[in-house]
This record gives structure tokens, C-alpha cells and sequence, in this order.
């Protein structure tokens, strides 16, 4: 159990709670193998905010590593998504980094991100969430030996909402990025004028994934049946309309259907600068990460059964790198 000593509790300093108890990174190089928070020269409400830096076993400084940003979605921690995605078990057996930010929230907790269009505090207070996902990659790449061709970011929910905006102003500075159940825009019923995203003119190969049971983020677009409110998500037609613009992609090739039906894959491999476009769609799953923490628990013989949409994603993200460098 960890344990957080304080004084003067109304004091706004004090007010400290991690989630989840992790050692700061060690000041002597190399560091051991495992995860470590570590703080930013950005704050919020006083308090500096921080990511997790996972490091695989035997990390050398002389051997720059490939960096993969993975974002929570709204109410999570970087905790959590370390545990429900397995990017830092996967990360210890391929031979990569991965930093986990940590959203704005109360006491470490409901944390979420300006993602643009969406959501909640982040969002109204127009906190500049861009440029702490510009430091957290800054600051990996201080203190680790960061291959900075070899750059990625993904996201859920939210995170994937900020994955999109982050993909769209910092094209240069990602290799791929990959979104699980976001949405690339939304509107309020009582909002003026809503919120676009910019249009990149820069290629960037992206793989986007969807449960067509996502009853938070509805894969068809529309209003969120699973919470009340007047919020209306664009559709993932919009998104692959905006990153088939971007990346100037031809038409997809046939669409790959497996696991009795319930996996049905779509790809633009003929795009801009070799960039390429893929869309996954999964029957008959909601809004959760797609990989074995969920999926191993399904019925022997659910179609989904060990889906592992992390292993895909870095299968995908191992295919690219940042030219120009």
C-alpha cells in the first residue's frame, strides 16, 4: 500500500494523491527495467503534472529506442491504461519505451483531456494539452535515449480524441498514430460554433479501431447512448475521410474479414510519402480497450477470444519511421 504524508491538509500544495505508487526515475543511468513517474516543467492548479515512463529490461543509453505515447481515455490514469492496453508488457519483449500521461483531474482522479472538441473542464478551461504532450516526449527524450524517427502515439476514447488533434498540429513529430474508440470531432447542441480540427497537409500513417457496440463513442456517429447530455460525436467515416485527405490515399483494397465475421479490416496502402490508412472494426464490441485484459476473459468461444488490438498496433507502428531526420 502506499502512503502520502502531508500537512496542513487544506494547504493546495499538500493536496497530493498518486495514482498509483510508482519511483521517480533514478537520477544514475542506466535504470532498471520498469515504470517510473516523472515530473514536467508544466502545472496545473500549482501542482506539477507528470507522466509514467516505462523502461524495458537491459535498457542501454548507447541504443536509441522507438517511444510509443499511449493516451487514457476521460475518468482513466496512465495506471490503468498501462494495465488494460499491456504496451509495457509487449514493450519489455519488442525493444521499446512508453510514457503514459496523466490528464487534468481532481486528486488524481476523473482525469481527461482538451482534446479540441471534448471534454469537460479540460475542454472549458482550454487547457493546452498539445503543448504538455510536446514536453512529456521532450522530457523522455532527456532522459532516455529516445529514436526520434521512431516516435508514436495512440489513445482511447478521449485520448484518442487528443491522439487525432495531436496527429493533425504535430504531424512531424510522430512516425503513426493509432486511435481505439475516439471520435475525430463532436458539437453540443448549445455550443455557437463548434470546434474543427486543422487539416494537415502532412502524410502520417494511422490505424483507427472501433467496437460497432461502442455505446459511448457510436461508431455510426450520433449522440452517446450510454450518458445523457447533448453532446454528438462525428462518425469514423469522418475520420477516415480526414485522414484519406491528408494522406492522399487512393482507393482501399479489399476488406479482410476474420474470427467468424466479428473482425472486418479495411486498408489504403496506395497513399502520399508511403503513408498508409487502416480501419478495424470489431462486431459485438463496446467501449473498452481490445486486448487480452478484456479479451481473455471472454467465453472460449466468443470470436473475440485473446483479440490483441496492442500487439496490431505496434505490428503497424514497427512499419514506419519519421524520414527527414
Amino acid at each position: 500500500m502506499c502512503y502520502v504524508m502531508y500537512k496542513r491538509l487544506l494547504y493546495p500544495t499538500a493536496l497530493l494523491v498518486l495514482n498509483g505508487c510508482f519511483a521517480a526515475l533514478p537520477e544514475t543511468m542506466p535504470p532498471p527495467g520498469g515504470t517510473y513517474r516523472v515530473a514536467t516543467s508544466i502545472t496545473y492548479n500549482i501542482a506539477r503534472r507528470t507522466y509514467l515512463l516505462h523502461v524495458p529490461p537491459d535498457y542501454s543509453p548507447t541504443i536509441p529506442l522507438p517511444l510509443v505515447v499511449v493516451l487514457h481515455g476521460a475518468f482513466s490514469t496512465g495506471k490503468q491504461t498501462e494495465m488494460e492496453t499491456g504496451f509495457s508488457d509487449l514493450a519489455d519483449s519488442e525493444r521499446f519505451l512508453v510514457a503514459y500521461p496523466e490528464g487534468i483531474g481532481i486528486f488524481g482522479l476523473l482525469q481527461h483531456w482538451n482534446a479540441g472538441h471534448c471534454c469537460g473542464k479540460a475542454a472549458y478551461d482550454q487547457v493546452d494539452d498539445i503543448r504538455f504532450i510536446d514536453e512529456v516526449i521532450n522530457s523522455a527524450q532527456q532522459k532516455l535515449a529516445v529514436d526520434s524517427t521512431r516516435i508514436y502515439m495512440a489513445g482511447m476514447s478521449n485520448g484518442g480524441m487528443l491522439t487525432y488533434r495531436f496527429a493533425a498540429e504535430r504531424t512531424g513529430k510522430l512516425a503513426a498514430a493509432a486511435v481505439v474508440s475516439g471520435a475525430i470531432g463532436s458539437t453540443m447542441d448549445d455550443e455557437p460554433k463548434s470546434w474543427q480540427m486543422p487539416q494537415t497537409d502532412t502524410a502520417l500513417p494511422i490505424i483507427i479501431v472501433h467496437g460497432l457496440d461502442d455505446d459511448a463513442v457510436p461508431a455510426e456517429g450520433g449522440a452517446s447512448p450510454r450518458k445523457s447530455g447533448n453532446r454528438s460525436y462525428l462518425p469514423v467515416s469522418d475520420a477516415i475521410r480526414f485522414w484519406q485527405k491528408a494522406n492522399d490515399c487512393e482507393t482501399a483494397s479489399a476488406a479482410t474479414i476474420s474470427s467468424k465475421d466479428s473482425v472486418k479490416h479495411l486498408a489504403w496502402n496506395i497513399c502520399r510519402d508511403g503513408s498508409s490508412l487502416e480501419y478495424t472494426m470489431l462486431a459485438g464490441w463496446g467501449h473498452q480497450w481490445p486486448a487480452p485484459w478484456f479479451t481473455k476473459r471472454l467465453d472460449k468461444d466468443h470470436p473475440l477470444k485473446d483479440f490483441d488490438a496492442t500487439r496490431r498496433i505496434w505490428s503497424f507502428f514497427s512499419k514506419y519511421r519519421r524520414s527527414g531526420q
